[in-house]
């Protein structure tokens, strides 16, 4: 690819959190996702092998295998090489709408953020086909983080430098106990419109109806963020969002999608 990641600080020798007193209590609210070790196949080992340094932010730690050091900020033109507008992925899974993203849109940087490897590596795979589909060693304009995305919306994302950030299906922890788990809320809106240039969008989509009663409902009380489709209406599909199968499999069980956009005021 022609703009290498540059190296970025060794995660393994960064302080423990004993002698950072700014990490104390680190993590002490839910996060939106459980911790688990899904193993790679041996043809993702190789591709993971030869080409995640190609993709992957390596960005140093703070306590947590998914943490980021607060006090790392990523330089996103020298990330990519360039100076474009920014989408961010939250959540990318496998990586269905943010390759389809990068491999149609050149004139704009694409960054996903995921806590699996698995789906990580299965996105560089599809990366490195839709590169060759076009000619190329890769997709130049699509990058990788493995983080937790509040740490990354918090502090490691400079402010007002995302154009554009996704959040398509995130986990509805719908039983009433796991709500607190919830990626979307009002601490969340708070993140994304600091992230967010002023006219930037925030889009969303789920398909379970209370949750995208409760992302309207956190959503309309921000102030910082504007509907862009008028109060509490929900947004006509986002016609760029991939049709996966897990979309084809919440409408054969009855499951309407609902999209939102919010526009950083």
């Amino acid at each position: 690819m022609s703009h290498p990641v540059p190296p970025q600080p060794d995660a393994a020798h960064q302080p423990d959190a004993a002698d950072r007193p700014e990490l104390a209590g680190f993590r002490t609210k839910p996060v939106s996702f459980v911790r688990r070790s899904g193993r790679l196949t041996d043809k993702q080992k190789r591709m993971w092998a030869a080409r995640h340094g190609a993709y992957l932010v390596d960005v140093p730690r703070a306590v947590a295998r998914t943490s980021v050091d607060p006090e790392f900020v990523l330089d996103v033109e020298a990330v990519f090489g360039r100076r474009a507008p920014l989408v961010v992925e939250i959540g990318s899974g496998l990586g269905d709408a943010v390759v389809e993203a990068a491999t149609t849109d050149p004139a704009r940087d694409y960054l996903a953020v995921e806590v699996y490897q698995p789906g990580l590596a299965h996105t560089i795979a599809r990366a490195e086909r839709a590169g060759a589909a076009l000619g190329q060693d890769g997709l130049h304009n699509l990058r990788l983080v493995q983080a937790n995305a509040a740490e990354l919306l918090e502090t490691t994302l400079p402010a007002g430098s995302v154009d554009e950030l996704w959040v398509f299906f995130p986990d509805p922890w719908h039983k009433a106990r796991h709500h607190k788990r919830r990626l979307v809320t009002a601490e969340f809106a708070a993140l994304a419109a600091r992230v967010l240039r002023p006219g930037g969008t925030l889009r969303l989509a789920t398909d379970w109806a209370e949750y995208a009663e409760q992302m309207v409902e956190v959503l309309e009380a921000s102030a910082d963020l504007t509907n862009a489709h008028g109060p509490g209406v929900v947004a006509p599909r986002f016609e760029r969002r991939v049709l996966t199968g897990f979309e084809r499999k919440a409408h054969r069980a009855g499951r309407e999608i609902a999209d939102l956009e919010y526009v950083r005021r």
